[in-house]
């Protein structure tokens, strides 16, 4: 499966439709943090669009953005109505305190995701999303997410052998570990300690310690399985989630065109 994508039987998408600049430039980024899968999108028709394919996501929709009122009313509407994305959990955030529009989205419509009064105070504006999703079940049974860098050459790892390094590419990678295959088998062997595994993705270059939890047969090709201990820094973990979050934007940017 070539390209950069989410591995997860459970978790939802979530797509912040139009939001404002400080839920894009800081709750989307806390919220990947929390292991939730989030997008940023502002187009509502390849949204739309989008939707039956991943017809189980959540859609938290900016109404003071994009479209007038009346014409995300509509689009709410076709959006429950369409059997293709009935399964679609929506919500509702506002820059201002109408209880009118309240009323008709919650209470009318029904959307699953409520209707937020948007206020500045970021901490607890992410605190009310965070039960938001929770209440729709956003992760599901997935406790991390996961990216597929199949392609991707841009992901690698270098692991110390025989007295130097071993040079690998990362086929997937989240806060909890990543595999990896090699041009020439290293033949490790399970339960190896590495304390200086030098990851690069894209242009950032990470040193974790991890452990070999195994290996397996993928077509021809030998894939080793990494954990990392749990004397990675916290911080490491941070700039994963970053880089995985950024990176499936941009794979579901390319599937929006």
């Amino acid at each position: 499966m070539a390209g950069t994508e989410l591995i997860s039987s459970f978790g939802r998408k979530i797509f912040f439709l139009y939001p404002q600049a400080f839920i894009q430039n800081q709750i989307v980024a806390e919220l990947a943090q929390e292991e939730f899968e989030v997008y940023i999108i502002k187009d509502e028709v390849k949204l739309r669009n989008i939707l039956k394919k991943y017809a189980d996501s959540i859609v938290l929709i900016s109404i003071n953005e994009g479209l007038k009122e009346s014409a995300w009313e509509e689009w709410v509407r076709a959006v429950m109505s369409d059997p293709e994305t009935k399964g679609v959990s929506i919500g509702i955030l506002s820059s201002v305190s109408d209880d009118a529009l309240k009323e008709k989205y919650v209470d009318q419509l029904k959307v699953q995701c409520g209707f937020t009064h948007i206020k500045s105070d970021t901490q607890l504006l992410l605190k009310t999303m965070i039960m938001i999703l929770n209440g729709v079940n956003a992760k599901g049974r997935r406790k991390f997410i996961r990216a597929l860098m199949d392609g991707d050459n841009n992901a690698t790892v270098n692991i110390p052998h025989g007295g130097g390094y071993v040079n690998g590419i990362i086929k997937d990678i989240s806060v909890v570990g990543f595999s990896c295959t090699f041009e020439e088998d290293p033949d490790f062997t399970k339960n190896s300690l590495f304390s200086d595994i030098q990851i690069r993705l894209q242009s950032h270059l990470l040193k974790v310690e991890g452990i070999i939890f195994g290996s397996r047969m993928d077509s021809k090709e030998k894939v080793y399985v990494v954990i990392f201990t749990q004397r990675v820094d916290p911080s490491m973990k941070s700039r994963i989630r970053r880089y995985i979050q950024t990176t499936l934007q941009s794979r579901m940017d390319s599937e929006l065109r």
